[in-house]
């Protein structure tokens, strides 16, 4: 959440400058001034290409699917109503989990994980749609928690969930098969835990029964994922 002890980023931007001079110094100013918007321009690009630039240096396309969607969470407003801002971030969520699956299924090989991917993105692409109409139910929804407090009881509960997740990052390996085991075991654990949240501080009734399957849904695929990980050491 921007502005809110959610997540530690922040988004840089610069001002260009243009100067006014004389017609005795107008070669200077000119040159000045495309300097200028040279290196501003060049900044602005950085600062909105985090993704390609990370996968360019080596990150994997897992991680740097994993990194694009925490920056979607992040630039998520918080409105500070539970249920509303629940569902915004569990949308995006869903949608990083559906962009590794269809990374799996590109680049994985072994039939379990594709299966696995196939049957996680069938399942969150049905939840996206339904988290879709209960944002835009909820757009006006009363204000319940306080989204910029760190002692909030919700903030503190969304914030560790993300905060677990980060500090539980796998180091990639060369199998992509194990990379995208080990990713969607600490993505499904930080969804487990947000969902948890919503289960403790929401009030809409659809939306903590969405929150309920989720738990039991994504619980048994991290008990599988891990099954899948202790026999497949090899791949290490």
């Amino acid at each position: 959440m921007k502005n809110s002890a959610f997540f530690l980023a922040a988004l840089c931007s610069g001002s260009l400058l243009v100067a006014s001079c004389s017609s005795d110094k107008a070669a200077d100013s000119t040159a000045t001034t495309t300097e200028t918007t040279t290196t501003e321009g060049a900044s602005g690009e950085m600062a909105g290409m985090d993704h390609s630039a990370g996968a360019a240096a080596g990150e994997s396309p897992l991680m740097a699917s994993m990194n694009e969607m925490m920056q979607k969470m992040e630039a998520s407003k918080p409105k500070g109503n539970t249920d509303h801002d629940f569902a915004h971030h569990m949308l995006e969520h869903h949608k990083g989990a559906v962009a590794m699956a269809d990374i799996e299924l590109r680049d994985g090989k072994d039939a379990t994980m594709r299966q696995m991917a196939e049957k996680m993105k069938a399942e969150q692409l049905k939840e996206i749609t339904e988290l879709e109409a209960v944002a835009t139910r909820l757009d006006s929804a009363p204000t319940n928690y306080q989204p910029n407090d760190p002692a909030d009881p919700f903030t503190s509960k969304m914030k560790a969930s993300m905060d677990g997740m980060m500090q539980n990052m796998p180091k990639p390996v060369a199998n992509p098969d194990m990379n995208f085991n080990m990713l969607m075991t600490v993505h499904h654990q930080s969804a487990v835990d947000m969902a948890k949240a919503e289960l403790a501080h929401g009030k809409d009734t659809k939306l903590k029964e969405m929150a309920q399957m989720m738990i039991t849904a994504q619980e048994k695929e991290i008990a599988d994922f891990k099954a899948w990980h202790d026999k497949n050491t090899d791949k290490m």
